[in-house]
């Protein structure tokens, strides 16, 4: 009999999950994938802006890490990668907008020289003398990124510089999460011995390369979006796709699993032989609260954020500055005393010189929303969009009325790394380990981004593999 494996969620760690499983297990698996919305990809979403395919939620990939490029590769097929444009990014803080500043490890500075530009001069006063304060001793442990560095550069380097910084990944407030699993490049010069935070960003700074060395590309993205890896990774994985199923209940039975489907009043039941959740944390707290009580514990933890991005077209006659976009630090004001509602914009034209509308559109995205501020995400589409086009007027001095746009809301869509999560997760996978035939992926792990997650979703379906071939077809429970 051949196996039948269940992977709840569809976003990018589910879909690779589910194609990594008809590699691994062949062509007479049956594996059903389940998805409580109306489309797949999850985070992954490409749209039409005047005529030209946008991501509107993640829009690159780390390229140092090579997950997506080997799954690329692997499903075959013409994604050309492309990388951004040789322009850099500015930050609004002070009521003023300056150059992001390099020599900084995510706005962590190794110099007070660095950040001078940004900070005030007593702002700029804090870092230079942070050397003199007594040595770091982490100790191992973890500590909150703002806790750490407010009591050593000051609150202007948090405030200026790294949470907008991080709030571009996490949507964050800095003072909550946690440095290990949101810097660690820092927390590993602290440990290696680094006995101040401007020594260790110095010694997590890439080492110098010559002026005749190319820097290789950080960040690449697809020309065409996301959707044609999307839709490749869907035909390769094969899998029976159940759009608009929720999975109220997990069980496990004699031979397996039994999952409860679909509406509440009239469900439906699905047995399978093995188990993936690639869903975010708070659903897999829900379903794992009989199979693996623990790992629901601990996941009870992880808290999530919500955001807000719009895409703009402008007329092609329109000025955007020669940047690759504006952060803009929280507390920041319209000349009048209006805040903003933005926390940062991407000159996607300007970044990515490939976008451009069907009638050469500049394209801009918008985003909004931190961590616990939720008055921005209670406003209709329609006023989330003028205030951000009065921001970006605010900001760029253009009064360009946009030609065409988009507004699109993911609920929840950003877990937040706390103090503990490398830890807490460490104790979450350890428990699902210890249920044979079931995997958990996603976000939620090991880091946000698109590689992050399809590292986690083709861990998932290794393991439920070796669970499934270990014990043969109706075993898996016993």
């Amino acid at each position: 009999m051949a196996h039948r494996v269940a992977v709840v969620g569809g976003g990018i760690a589910g879909l690779t999950a589910a194609y990594r499983l008809r590699r691994e297990l062949g062509p007479d698996a049956e594996i059903v994938l389940l998805e409580q919305g109306d489309r797949l990809g999850g985070k992954l979403r490409t749209v039409e802006l005047a005529g030209c395919r946008y991501d509107v939620g993640a829009e690159a990939f780390l390229d140092r890490r090579a997950e997506v490029r080997q799954l690329a590769e692997e499903l075959g097929g013409p994604e050309e990668v492309v990388h951004p444009g040789a322009v850099s990014a500015t930050v609004r803080a002070g009521g003023r907008t300056c150059w992001l500043p390099g020599g900084t490890v995510m706005g962590v500075p190794a110099s007070a020289d660095a950040v001078q530009d940004v900070l005030s001069e007593a702002g700029v006063a804090a870092v230079r003398a942070e050397a003199d304060l007594p040595p770091v001793r982490l100790g191992g442990a973890d500590i909150s990124v703002g806790e750490l560095l407010r009591g050593r550069v000051g609150d202007e380097v948090v405030d200026r510089l790294v949470e907008p910084l991080l709030g571009g990944v996490y949507a964050c407030n800095a003072d909550l999460l946690g440095l290990r699993a949101t810097i660690p490049a820092l927390a590993a010069a602290l440990d290696a011995g680094a006995e101040s935070i401007t020594a260790a960003a110095a010694a997590a700074l890439p080492s110098r390369q010559s002026a005749d060395s190319p820097k290789p590309p950080v960040f690449g993205a697809f020309r065409y979006g996301f959707r044609e890896l999307i839709d490749r990774l869907l035909i390769a994985a094969d899998a029976r796709i159940r759009l608009g199923f929720p999975v109220r209940q997990l069980a496990r039975t004699d031979s397996g699993w039994r999952l409860e489907i679909g509406a509440a009043p009239s469900p439906e039941f699905l047995d399978v032989d093995a188990v993936v959740l690639a869903v975010p944390a708070s659903a897999a707290r829900k379903l794992l609260d009989d199979a693996a009580p623990a790992a629901a514990a601990k996941l009870a933890a992880v808290e999530l954020s919500s955001s807000v991005v719009v895409g703009l077209a402008l007329p092609p006659d329109t000025r955007l500055p020669e940047a690759s976009g504006v952060l803009i630090a929280r507390g920041e004001q319209h000349a009048d005393g209006t805040p903003f509602t933005a926390k940062a914009f991407t000159f996607s034209s300007k970044k990515w010189p490939h976008l451009r509308g069907a009638d050469g559109e500049l394209l801009v995205r918008g985003s909004v929303g931190r961590f616990g501020e939720t008055t921005e995400l209670r406003l209709d589409d329609a006023e989330v969009l003028r205030r951000v086009a009065a921001d970006f007027a605010e900001l760029t001095g253009t009064s360009a009325v946009p030609v065409d746009s988009v507004v699109v809301r993911w609920g929840g869509g950003l877990p937040q790394y706390g103090v503990g999560h490398l830890d807490l997760i460490a104790d979450v996978e350890r428990a699902v380990a210890e249920v044979s035939g079931l995997a958990i992926a996603g976000a939620a792990l090991h880091g946000v981004g698109v590689p992050a997650c399809i590292a986690t979703g083709s861990a998932a379906a290794t393991d439920v593999t070796r669970d499934l071939l270990r014990a043969g077809p109706c075993e898996v429970g016993r």
